[in-house]
């Protein structure tokens, strides 16, 4: 069923990056949420009622470079302390001093150093999808060459301008029904087949995606919504923020191995490949997040928790926030 909320508000509000695009919801303490890749302020579309019904104001945005956000045109526009930058610049847009900063996938790294850089605005952090691991160790791009001996990482693979572009354009829904097919619990490919986070020589990702089938938590009409924003924006403005990894490692080297010491919330899904590659991420996170409130893996659920799995996210979220100082 296609989501629609007459009580959302769009607005569009100034940020270094010309415009932030955002929809809100509620009245009280701000909470922001910051969605992932290939996203939108569209994949927090049930949290925004049911914060809203427990008494925040809640505001999903468009990362820059998506939806109706700006797109400059400089790559290097994309980097994490711009981003951090828009987050406390809507904040201050939307006549606060302080919010919850709350994201999922890109928007957890993005929510971990909004609350890193920028404490005097962020309050509390939650992170869903991607774990909290400190700034530390080789250079990114160095890291994910080592990763797969005879085939290419991901991320490597976005790394390249206009690579990825090439194949995502002719098919945008297509395209991106299979990545989202691929991450999520039900519809991910069996274990022992060809890893879709991985791209074989000269091949493409989406030879590894399920074809024909969609998750449960994805109908027709939402991927439209998704289809419909990207075949509009294009993808480069999204795939630039893997493009800056290793510019964020540079930025921020004064920070190297630093805690996030808000208040904190984790929540992953067990099947996602995020989650078992950063176990090690988790489990250190009595020195990483000593103010963590409350850590969540979701049994038998993929990537997209908030969207796999809303009634125990929102129920996991309000918990969380109503025990803030």
């Amino acid at each position: 069923m296609h989501w629609q909320d007459t009580n959302v508000t769009h607005r569009l509000v100034p940020s270094s990056a010309g415009r932030i695009h955002l929809v809100e919801q509620g009245s009280g303490p701000l909470v922001l949420l910051v969605h992932g890749f290939p996203e939108s302020w569209y994949s927090w579309r049930h949290q925004l009622p049911a914060l809203a019904d427990a008494g925040y104001r809640v505001a999903a945005l468009d990362v820059r470079g998506y939806g109706r956000s700006s797109k400059p045109d400089d790559t290097a526009a994309y980097r994490i302390v711009d981003l951090v930058a828009d987050n406390a610049e809507v904040v201050r847009a939307l006549g606060e001093d302080t919010a919850v900063i709350v994201g999922h996938d890109w928007g957890a790294a993005i929510a971990a150093n909004s609350a890193l850089l920028r404490p005097d605005v962020f309050r509390a952090v939650g992170l869903m999808s991607v774990p909290y691991a400190p700034r530390g160790g080789p250079r990114p791009s160095e890291v994910f060459a080592a990763m797969a001996a005879n085939e290419e990482f991901y991320v490597s693979y976005f790394q390249r301008p206009g690579r990825a572009e090439a194949e995502i354009e002719p098919d945008v829904r297509g395209w991106l029904a299979g990545f989202y097919a691929a991450l999520s619990a039900d519809t991910m490919p069996a274990q022992g087949a060809p890893d879709p986070h991985f791209v074989g020589t000269g091949g493409t990702l989406r030879e590894r995606f399920p074809a024909g089938v969609l998750p449960a938590w994805l109908g027709e009409s939402e991927l439209d919504f998704y289809a419909a924003e990207f075949e509009r924006t294009g993808l480069t403005g999204a795939l630039n923020r893997y493009r800056n990894m290793d510019r964020d490692w540079e930025d921020l080297a004064a920070f190297d191995g630093s805690p996030l010491t808000q208040p904190s919330l984790f929540v992953g899904g067990r099947l996602d490949a995020s989650t078992m590659w950063l176990a090690d991420a988790i489990e250190a996170y009595p020195t990483t997040l000593p103010g963590l409130v409350s850590s969540h893996l979701l049994d038998g659920c993929g990537h997209f928790v908030q969207q796999e799995r809303p009634d125990e996210v929102n129920r996991i979220l309000t918990d969380w926030l109503a025990a803030l100082p």
